[in-house]
């Protein structure tokens, strides 16, 4: 049984990419981790990103292209300040303006620099780079 969707997908796709695979299912496929995936494609992360249909619950079919150094869900999900992610970016990102931080905010899930851009805060869902 799983307790976290979103951990353990982005643990696979590391697992995954760390043995040079060029492809990878998701299964089970949510809302949340379908946003989060989206994020991680328009920032070149991973590329095309496929939902497939079956009777048992959908899949993911995510294309790897080998850009990912380190991801990761972040638990316990903080909180963070509209003025609050320096702190965090020193935390789970290894340079400054280096990778991306996923922030689920009342404006829907984006990363951290569109939140500061927009002067919201949120939760911390996840980290890339």
């Amino acid at each position: 049984m799983q307790n976290d969707i979103l951990s353990d997908a982005l643990s696979n796709i590391m697992n995954s990419q760390a043995k040079g695979k060029k492809s990878i299912r998701i299964k089970p496929a949510s809302m949340l981790l379908k946003k989060v995936l989206s994020i991680l494609n328009e920032n070149g992360y991973i590329g095309e990103v496929k939902v497939e249909e079956d009777s048992r619950g959908n899949k993911f079919e995510v294309q790897l292209i080998g850009t990912i150094n380190k991801c990761g869900a972040i638990k316990p999900r903080f909180p963070a300040k509209k003025d609050g992610f320096e702190k965090f970016e020193k935390i789970f990102l290894p340079a400054r303006n280096f990778g991306i931080i996923i922030v689920s905010t009342q404006q829907g899930i984006m990363t951290h620099e569109s939140a500061k851009n927009k002067g919201i805060g949120g939760k911390l869902l996840a980290y890339c780079y």
